[in-house]
């Protein structure tokens, strides 16, 4: 095995681990590390939903933002940078964190569910897996964003000043912050470890980029596995984690899984979109959230544009329950992937006609 393939491991298996150890300190189960859950629990501890049972300001949100920009600004890596389609990026982040809450999780809770005996998320990893395939084919055709621009430095602190504007909040809990009582938004690991591995996870991302999407999309458009590696190790130290530290709550099949529901069809629906949307933003809700800490504005717009899905979500009876999925959230799971389409084909058409007309002009 080389050294690249058992670093990725490694940092894999850290990560695995460090999920472990927040369900087992009071994290909800299944829920060691979940970006699309952490950042809906801060919304409506922002009070933009009041979804009473989903509200705390999970301070490994702020660790994984301020994880990147501490060291990428070691590095010499933080730059601030952005201008590639916000608008578009701020709609994709909106139906990925409505696809990941009918599925209820993003794509690392994926794993760290089926890690976990819930085979649930293998329908869901089945979506998943589509969604990247069929976004896959856009990329080929030419789909692209367009480029970013360098910003002046203030546009790249921007997002790290909110993370630690929560962490602020977080200690002085001001009356207008919201706290759950009762439900998944009341189980938490400490506020201290809490933040100190969302730290940790945020600089092992950085500096490895591993990415759910991209390490499928990867092996499918490159035939190449480094990324894949990194989420092998994921999956295979949460498992050993799971049975060896909570194997009470450890169990294979696919019902009375906790924070979740075996709707098949919607499992399936609400993972591929998510995995259709986040291939063509480049990067998987964790990802965007690391690049956002990083200096990358486009990736802090998808990062505002989930906090406002969730709203959304939440607001609207989209989310999924253990009861399952809601009409309203099939409607907007299926109005998502319309959406997705619609921006990716039109995108593909405007470069091929640009592309013919270039070619025409260099031919006159």
């Amino acid at each position: 095995m080389g050294k690249e393939k058992r670093l990725m491991l490694l940092a894999g298996a850290i990560i695995g681990i460090f999920s472990v150890v927040l369900v087992k300190l009071g994290n909800p189960v299944n829920m060691g590390i979940c970006v699309a859950c952490f950042i809906r629990d801060v919304a409506g501890a922002l009070g933009l939903h009041k979804a009473e049972v989903v509200q705390y300001i999970r301070p490994e949100i702020s660790g994984f933002i301020l994880g990147a920009f501490v060291i990428s600004l070691g590095t010499g890596e933080f730059r601030a940078r952005g201008g590639s389609s916000p608008i578009i990026r701020f709609c994709f982040g909106v139906f990925v964190m409505i696809g990941a809450l009918v599925f209820l999780g993003c794509p690392l809770r994926m794993i760290l569910r089926l890690a976990n005996g819930d085979l649930n998320a293998l329908i869901g990893l089945f979506g998943f897996l589509a969604g990247i395939v069929v976004g896959i084919q856009f990329i080929k055709k030419g789909f692209s964003l367009g480029k970013s621009y360098k910003q002046t430095m203030a546009n790249g602190y921007i997002l790290p000043v909110i993370a630690v504007s929560l962490i602020v909040f977080m200690l002085i809990r001001p009356a207008f912050i919201n706290f759950s009582a009762s439900g998944p938004g009341s189980q938490h690991a400490p506020f201290a470890i809490a933040l100190a591995v969302g730290l940790a996870v945020g600089i092992l991302i950085q500096r490895t980029r591993i990415c759910t999407v991209g390490g499928f999309r990867d092996i499918f458009l490159l035939k190449d596995f480094h990324l894949f590696w990194g989420l092998v190790g994921i999956f295979g130290f949460a498992l050993i984690g799971n049975i060896i530290f909570n194997p009470t709550a450890f169990r294979i099949g696919f019902v009375e899984q906790p924070i979740a529901h075996n709707d098949f069809l919607w499992n399936f629906l609400g993972m591929f979109l998510v995995g259709y949307a986040s291939v063509l933003l480049g990067g998987c809700p964790l990802r965007q959230t690391i690049l956002g800490g990083e200096g990358d504005t486009d990736a802090a717009i998808t990062v505002l544009g989930l906090l406002v899905g969730a709203a959304i979500a939440h607001n609207f009876g989209l989310a999924a329950s253990a009861k399952g999925v809601p009409l309203n959230g099939k409607i907007a799971v299926v109005i998502g992937l319309l959406v997705v389409t619609v921006v990716a084909v039109s995108n593909v058409y405007s470069i091929v006609s640009k592309n013919k007309k270039e070619r025409a002009g260099a031919d006159v």
